[in-house]
């Protein structure tokens, strides 16, 4: 009980609100050109190292209760501290997602605060890794790690970027194993699936489709988003009847090829049930969300899935359909995921030991969180408006759910778990 005794003293006998706000101020303070301003800075840095100096003069380990009491309030202190109670290891590497956990469209215009940047750029100066684990296109995240991180950090070699859902991983600096492209170890048949599904997604698209939907720039899955505002009922509309339509269109796609292969026969129909049936059928039963959009676009075909043949089973299992409410429609690998590409990217980065925090907020970050927490390796972190599932498990594990925009809150938890653990 020492130490939480010392951090009780801590946050009862000293102006730790106002440390904080010096420290963020002199962290996160804008480049600018006047001198007024400059001189303010500069007077905030000499009064933060007074503040953090009578800190480090009350406690034996007087360095490390000043970090913690500039980063962390009070309850992110205290949960570091059970943290570390419980784990009794620092957190060595990070897996982020971005997209409603680093940032939000809801509460931050969809860029990554500053103070989240900040406090990234905190751990990377530790020696933490970083695995950007995302479903978005690899130029997309390149391009804003760039101009939110910074070059240097992004061409590091202690970052890693998991793309498409696990698609690929980037880990610039390290020749040839920057890029891998782990789609390419899949084999034909699922590959011209693919090929078949991407190439007629907009072709062959209903007019309505057309016009409100786009197919984002991937290298491999399938994804269509709206031409709308995420989250809005014209999104939701869109992206509901995108889903229907990409499921049957992956059910033509599959019968296509399957037809075309050497030992395969494509599916008919069969007392009037045809492979769409069986393949809405087939993800129905997979995801209740999926059932709820075929049932409400009238798609639904009321077939158990025992009534999907075992060809056509055996083909769909490898294949991941996902449902984004008023967000995206995807079609994936079940074979390449979010878990996938970390195991991958851990190994370039040379994390051999991971206690990872894993943020996220959907269904493919969840893979990742039951990952870590088979293995006792990290903990879970997600934004309070995730997928059901993501936030029971985040909820029945370490509780650490943070509010819409405020990613930077488990962060700071993290980073004073970091330095409390250093007292071991």
């Amino acid at each position: 009980m020492e130490r939480y005794d010392l951090v009780y003293r801590l946050y009862d006998e000293y102006d730790t609100e106002t440390l904080r706000e010096y420290q963020e101020f002199v962290d996160i303070f804008p480049a600018v050109d006047s001198r007024a301003a400059l001189e303010h800075w500069q007077d905030a840095t000499e009064e933060l190292e007074v503040r953090k100096d009578e800190i480090r003069s009350a406690f034996a380990t007087g360095e490390t209760f000043a970090e913690v009491a500039a980063r962390a309030n009070r309850d992110q202190a205290f949960t570091a501290l059970d943290l570390q109670t419980k784990y009794g290891r620092a957190v060595n590497v990070l897996v982020l997602d971005v997209d409603e956990t680093l940032r939000s469209a809801g509460g931050t215009d969809n860029e990554i605060p500053r103070e989240t940047l900040h406090v990234l750029t905190e751990f990377h100066d530790a020696g933490v890794p970083i695995v950007i684990c995302t479903g978005q296109t690899l130029e997309n995240v390149k391009g804003f790690a760039i101009q939110g991180l910074g070059s240097e950090i992004v061409h590091s070699g202690t970052l890693s970027i998991v793309y498409e859902a696990g698609t690929g991983v980037f880990t610039p600096g390290h020749g040839a194993d920057t890029k891998q492209l782990l789609y390419e170890d899949l084999d034909a048949e699922i590959r011209d699936v693919f090929d078949d599904v991407r190439s007629r997604t907009l072709p062959e698209a209903p007019e309505r489709l057309r016009r409100g939907c786009h197919l984002q720039g991937n290298e491999f899955n399938v994804t269509m988003k709206p031409n709308y505002e995420t989250g809005s009922a014209n999104a939701r509309e869109v992206i509901d009847e995108a889903l229907v339509y990409l499921i049957d269109l992956l059910a033509d796609a599959v019968g296509s090829v399957r037809e075309s292969s050497a030992d395969g026969n494509g599916e008919g129909v069969v007392d009037g049930e045809t492979i769409e049936d069986w393949t809405r059928a087939f993800y129905a039963a997979q995801d209740p969300e999926i059932r709820g959009v075929l049932e409400g676009e009238g798609a639904y075909p009321d077939l158990g899935p025992d009534a999907v043949p075992d060809a056509l089973a055996d083909v769909l299992e490898r294949i991941d359909v996902a449902y984004y409410e008023a967000d995206a429609a995807e079609i994936g690998s079940l074979e390449l995921n979010k878990v996938v590409g970390v195991e991958r990217a851990l190994d370039v980065l040379g994390v051999e030991d991971p206690f990872a925090l894993v943020m996220g907020d959907s269904k493919s970050d969840l893979r990742v969180m039951r990952w870590i927490d088979d293995r006792d390796a990290g903990i879970a972190a997600a934004p309070e408006h995730a997928s059901q599932d993501t936030l029971e498990h985040v909820l029945e594990t370490d509780e650490l759910v943070f509010d819409q925009g405020k990613s930077v809150d488990v962060l700071r938890t993290v980073y004073a778990l970091n330095q409390l653990a250093r007292l071991e």
